[in-house]
């Protein structure tokens, strides 16, 4: 059964393993403790990453950003990030959810299901009548799963595309 579930400390170790294999950055998803230790994560980031989910802690810019981790049962496969509503870096940037899936679970319709369950938690927090999200154009595996969940293209530049769902 794939699920969402929000960062938390009975997870942890799960959750650090899987978090330490994401890439540094990889389609604009970033992962700033990619070489983290355990004892670090335990002790500091998911600590953060729930301060965050709660608007507690936010660095200058910031906006709370709920992390959630997609599970398969017991099996976390995949990270999405809501952030609650948008500034204006986000507004005309990555929006309102950014995901990653993990490399042997793509293409087997855990992005697809995972952002029709994130879109679900994000209706019930976002204010804007529209969810913005954003990926690269080298990516159409991603968009696709976007304009499967009603996702249509706002605007292009030369290497994105900007996808909004209406709320």
């Amino acid at each position: 059964m794939l699920y969402l579930k929000e960062a938390n400390y009975r997870d942890a170790e799960k959750e650090f393993l899987f978090v330490r294999e994401i890439p540094a950055e990889e389609n604009s998803f970033t992962n700033e403790w990619k070489h983290i230790s355990r004892r670090d994560f335990e002790n500091i980031t998911i600590k953060e990453m729930i301060a965050s989910a709660e608007g507690r802690n936010l660095p200058e810019g910031f906006v709370p950003e709920t992390y959630l981790f997609l599970w398969d049962d017991d099996e976390i496969v995949g990270q999405f990030r809501i952030r609650h509503y948008l500034c204006e870096s986000l507004r005309t940037g990555s929006g309102h959810i950014g995901y990653f899936i993990k490399k042997e679970f793509r293409g087997k319709g855990f992005a697809k299901e995972g952002l029709r369950l994130a879109l679900e938690m994000a209706r019930k927090i976002i204010p804007e009548d529209e969810i913005y999200l954003r990926v690269n154009k080298d990516n159409p595996a991603s968009l696709r799963v976007m304009l499967h969940n009603g996702g249509y293209i706002t605007y292009e530049d030369e290497h994105k595309y900007y996808v909004r769902i209406k709320k």
